[in-house]
């Protein structure tokens, strides 16, 4: 078999695996899906199983010798491997289950390469590590993250392990959020990929260390390579001394953001 893969970059590889992965949900939407209960209310559909399958086969194929952490497979690969890929191949899952688009197809090598594939807009957003860029339609166009939009994306998804101190309905009700920003819920870490593409101003998400969450590596890697602000939601660096998310497209969003946070318990 020959190897198609072998001569690609990291940032190439991303980019077709997801764009393999993001193929799958596309072919696969509309139909009726088996679901496969996660506990907890959480589920995943064979979409998300062959999902994953098709992206590990393009990994596997460009990079036998790499570990992979995929959202339904786990661990796999070597315990030892130098580098490993971190794969989501459907988040949002709920929405496409019940005919909703909005989902995100994640794949991100841990400190390097990433994409985030749409599969309905088409649109691949993909990052070297050093820059970040769109492609629609074989055109790559660099992202510039701008806060024009006032377009909040805000996690209402439980749990809520910052409660009290962060209640995201707090947030969305504060005198100094309404007058700045309008919220927005999307659902999918699609809206990290719209912060770095200018398409939102910021989005925010409760948790605890989500750098290395197959869910949100990619989306994280996009926004700091195209050069937003990401923190987590107490000013520290996303990571384990951090809670949960803010990106945000500038300084000046993502400082009155953190100050909006600050004080959104007392309204």
């Amino acid at each position: 078999m020959i190897n198609t893969y072998a001569s690609c970059d990291d940032t190439g590889v991303a980019i077709a695996a997801a764009g393999a992965g993001a193929d799958v949900v596309r072919s696969m939407y509309g139909r009726p899906l088996t679901r496969v209960d996660k506990g907890a209310g959480d589920f995943a559909t064979a979409a998300d199983i062959e999902a994953e399958r098709a992206i590990l086969d393009v990994i596997r194929t460009a990079r036998p010798d790499d570990a992979i952490r995929g959202e339904e497979g786990g661990e796999q690969g070597a315990a030892e491997a130098a580098r490993q890929w971190l794969v989501d191949p459907l988040c949002g899952t709920l929405n496409y289950a019940v005919g909703t688009m909005l989902v995100a197809v994640n794949v991100a090598l841990r400190d390097g390469a990433a994409a985030v594939a749409d599969p309905f807009s088409g649109e691949v957003f993909f990052t070297d590590g050093e820059t970040a860029a769109v492609r629609r339609g074989g055109v790559d166009t660099q992202l510039a993250p701008t806060s024009a939009t006032g377009l909040v994306d805000v996690n209402l998804d439980p749990p809520f392990p910052g409660a009290p101190g962060l209640r995201a309905v707090d947030l969305l009700a504060h005198p100094g959020f309404v007058d700045r920003f309008r919220p927005r819920v999307v659902s999918t870490t699609l809206a990290l990929a719209w912060v770095a593409a200018g398409k939102r101003a910021a989005y925010v998400t409760d948790g605890g260390d989500l750098s290395e969450s197959v869910h949100f590596a990619a989306g994280i890697a996009l926004c700091r390579a195209a050069g937003c602000v990401v923190t987590g939601i107490d000013g520290a660096p996303v990571g384990e001394a951090g809670r949960g998310l803010v990106a945000a497209a500038d300084t000046e969003t993502h400082d009155l953001l953190m100050t909006l946070i600050g004080n959104g318990s007392r309204g």
